[in-house]
């Protein structure tokens, strides 16, 4: 099976493509190539399916409930083992039992969670890393829960303002198809006599329902092919970042994605500074929620912080904030909260792209409606263009 290890060799982050049994396997061949492993999750093929019985490690849940366990004055060992006695899914309680035997091994535990089978993101390794140091473990599992249901209440904020759109354009799609690949072909049958005198547009549209009808079969077998096949490349991560790289160069659009993916980087940062990670690190491990292009730039700008320049200075030469944000910074750098400074940079950004997918939303889907509307009636009007010849002439 194929993983990708994201490990540290000195202060670079690297990310390493690897063939191995299982994620121990994968993170000693890191490890035997002098490599500190950070994270290892498994590279997503086509059409990866779960198997059946397993268990998705409900990381967020997981927190909440060892947080409660450490407050009520429990070990951390106890307290897993109390997670996992409770458990009910086998591959959820094997993950658990094998964490706990790393920690009798006598690894700490974030050697534990990396090395676990669940995929544990990097971002919670290294904040339970940043953690052990200074003995807060509760306090920086509080911290991730906050920070992911933060991030998961801006997905669900864009996702239900998506919904009634994608809705409305899947009934309009729907309609459309139906009218084009059963109706259109019945209408040319009976148009059949008159195609010479009809509009350009309405013989176009008859000629359409008479060759899907004679050649229906392959015609639905191209289509059905050339659909799977856009789906694939669609989900192929070379086509995500052109496609990201094309939205990025809508003038209006390119702007509130850059937005939001500073406001992603920027809660994440703030989430390992405050937690005690080093700033080039941090910078580091969060370089993966930035688009491609960006990534050179957050190359550059750490460079130039390892060099001794302020990091408010290094991100605004390198395009990673906005006016607003580089003041916000340079505040955080004068107060020593640096890492709270994110987090509020993040709220604020986050909070003005929720108003703003609400206010598209509200102009878009009337806009939609129309669109899918005019469609709908014009193939209908076409349609019945050869009825009202017919009654001219009948007249």
């Amino acid at each position: 099976m194929h993983y990708e290890v994201k490990a540290l060799r000195g202060d670079e982050l690297t990310a390493l493509a690897l063939e191995a049994v299982d994620a121990g396997d994968a993170a000693i061949q890191a490890q035997d190539q002098g490599y500190t492993v950070i994270g290892i999750k498994p590279k997503a093929g086509w059409l990866m399916w779960r198997k059946p019985g397993t268990g998705r490690f409900a990381l967020v849940l997981f927190s909440q409930e060892l947080l409660a366990l450490l407050e009520a004055g429990l070990s951390l060992v106890e307290s897993l083992e109390t997670l996992a006695d409770k458990e009910q899914q086998p591959e959820i309680q094997k993950t658990l039992r094998q964490i706990i035997t790393s920690l009798y091994e006598g690894h700490t535990f974030s050697h534990a969670l990396q090395h676990s089978p669940a995929t544990i993101p990097l971002l919670y390794v290294a904040t339970v890393r940043a953690c052990e140091k200074t003995g807060g473990l509760p306090e920086a599992l509080s911290r991730y829960v906050a920070y992911q249901s933060q991030m998961d209440a801006v997905k669900r904020q864009v996702v239900s303002a998506s919904i009634y759109p994608l809705l409305l354009a899947g009934v309009g799609a729907l309609v459309t198809l139906f009218l084009m690949v059963y109706v259109v072909p019945r209408f040319s049958h009976i148009y059949g006599d008159i195609g010479g005198d009809l509009p350009l547009m309405s013989r176009l549209l008859m000629r359409w329902g008479q060759m899907l009808d004679t050649n229906g079969p392959a015609l639905l077998t191209v289509t059905a092919v050339a659909l799977l096949a856009a789906i694939y490349t669609i989900t192929r991560p070379v086509s995500k970042r052109w496609m990201m790289r094309k939205l990025l160069k809508i003038p209006s659009l390119g702007g509130r994605l850059h937005v939001f993916q500073l406001a992603r980087f920027y809660r994440s940062l703030g989430m390992l500074l405050r937690g005690g990670m080093p700033v080039v690190t941090s910078l580091q491990m969060v370089s993966d929620l930035l688009e491609s292009s960006l990534r050179g730039q957050l190359a550059l700008a750490s460079a130039s912080i390892r060099e001794g320049h302020a990091l408010s200075k290094a991100m605004d030469q390198y395009g990673l904030t906005t006016p607003v944000a580089s003041r916000m910074l340079r505040v955080g750098e004068r107060t020593g909260r640096m890492g709270e400074m994110m987090e509020r940079i993040a709220a604020f950004y986050e909070d003005e792209t929720a108003r703003w997918v609400e206010r598209f939303t509200k102009l878009f889907e009337p806009l939609l409606m129309v669109f899918i509307g005019l469609i709908i009636g014009g193939i209908v009007v076409l349609m019945y263009v050869p009825i009202f010849e017919l009654a001219g002439n009948i007249q």
